[in-house]
This record gives structure tokens, sequence and C-alpha cells, in this order.
């Protein structure tokens, strides 16, 4: 799959700006540390942007990525992205667990994308100048952006071998680069 059938495909399945955006800040996380890494950026990137592609039909575990991965499958997407897609929701990781790199890489940046995003949306710099202790400190507030799993984030941080401020860090600079696109520049 390339990059503009993944597109494609988000497109054909999801309506929400909100959701396209995140599958957007996604991508782009899972770019930067594919280059980290000294991994497939377009394999990765492709896992990022599709992740959630079938949540708005399927917004209910299991359904949320089981068929998805219907879809791919059917698609001929190699395995690889369908199983990093699939171990990124828990009821999937006793057949998928997180213990290949874009899996962990998936996990760790699926929620901080989405929190740092929240964070972009209350400041007047939105991503511009954003620091990870910017961040902590709205992650200390229970209240803000409740949804996000804070613990998700931790994790995230603690499966890649990063402290956290230097994965919130990594987040904040991928997400940056794609900026324009998320409605922040």
């Amino acid at each position: 799959m390339t990059r503009n059938e993944a597109y494609a495909l988000l497109n054909e399945f999801t309506k929400s700006e909100s959701l396209i955006k995140h599958a957007l800040a996604v991508e782009a996380s899972m770019r930067h540390h594919a280059t980290r890494l000294g991994e497939d950026g377009e394999v990765w990137g492709i896992t990022g942007l599709i992740h959630d592609f079938d949540y708005e039909r399927w917004p209910k575990p299991p359904d949320h990525t089981r068929e998805g991965a219907r879809i791919l499958r059917e698609r001929g997407v190699n395995e690889e992205v369908i199983g990093a897609i699939l171990s990124h929701a828990e009821w999937n990781q006793c057949d998928y667990p997180i213990d290949r790199p874009i899996r962990k890489t998936l996990f760790a940046v699926d929620e901080l994308s989405g929190f740092v995003t929240a964070v972009a949306y209350v400041r007047p710099e939105k991503l511009a100048g954003m620091s990870a202790s910017s961040v902590r400190k709205k992650m200390k507030q229970k209240s803000f952006a409740a949804a996000v799993k804070r613990e998700d984030i931790e994790q995230g941080a603690a499966l890649l071998n990063l402290p956290l401020d230097e994965h919130i860090n990594h987040v904040i600079a991928a997400m940056q680069t794609v900026a324009g696109s998320l409605g922040f520049g």
C-alpha cells in the first residue's frame, strides 16, 4: 500500500476532521521514530496514518481494529502493518503483543499525539515553542483531555526506552513538521 492509497482509505472510512488530523499526527510521529531508529519510514508512516481508519464505522471493541484488519487483508496490506494496528488496542494484545519496534512505537505515540494536539489547541502559539514541561503540566490536570490515558503515555516512553520528556519532545518535533496539516500553522 502506498501513502496515497493509505490516505484514500483513511478518507473513505473517516469523515471526522479531528480523526483525520489525529491520523496525520500519528503518521508524523511514526515517521520521525522510524528515521530515528533506522526503520522504514514509509511502512511506519502508513501504519500511523491508517491505525484508526475503521474507528468511525466500528468504534466499539473488539470491532475497532479487527474490522479494519479484515479490510486491510482483503486489500493485500502487509501483515507487519496489520499486526501493529491490531497491537495498539489492548483487546488484541494477547494475539498481537507489543513486542516489536513498530508496535511499541505505535502504542507509544498514539495517545501522546492526541494529548499534544489537545495542548496545542489551548496555547496561543499552538505547537510553536511547545516543550515537554508544558505537556507534563497539562498531564497533571486530570480534567484536561480526561479521555487520554496518562499511564499509556508513560508506558509508551518506557517501551521506547526513553525518558518521558524526551519521548514528548520527539512527538512535538514530529508534529511540528506537519503543523499546517493539523491546523496549527
